[in-house]
């Protein structure tokens, strides 16, 4: 079982910069895709970045050019830097890993925008 935990998160205001990290249990050598999405209540899940083993990334226009996810296969931990934050960003962030050990959510953090 792969387990994954999340941190980083926190009030910003509009403008600000926050970096979240997914610490992950298992080698991510051995994980194909790392991805992060954020929900906000009332709304559907949606993706906002995509990592996969070859490190090609992927995101949604609504982040392109302020979001970046990278990894960090020494410490096992994929990072979302995310900058010129806007109050449509606030949500649960929460990262998702998929290989074959099957797929596993973190518990998610909380990113507040203030505006």
């Amino acid at each position: 079982q792969v387990q994954l935990v999340e941190s980083g998160g926190g009030l910003v205001q509009a403008g600000g910069s926050l970096r979240l990290s997914c610490a992950v249990s298992e080698n991510i050598f051995n994980i194909n895709t790392m991805t992060w999405y954020r929900q906000v209540p009332g709304k559907q899940r949606e993706l906002v970045a995509i990592i996969t083993s070859e490190d090609y990334a992927n995101y949604p226009d609504f982040v392109k050019g302020r979001f970046t996810i990278s990894r960090d296969s020494a410490t096992s931990t994929v990072y979302l830097q995310m900058n010129n934050l806007n109050p449509a960003d606030t949500g649960v962030y929460t990262c998702n890993s998929y290989g074959r050990m099957g797929t596993y959510w973190g518990q998610g953090t909380q990113v507040t925008v203030s505006s």
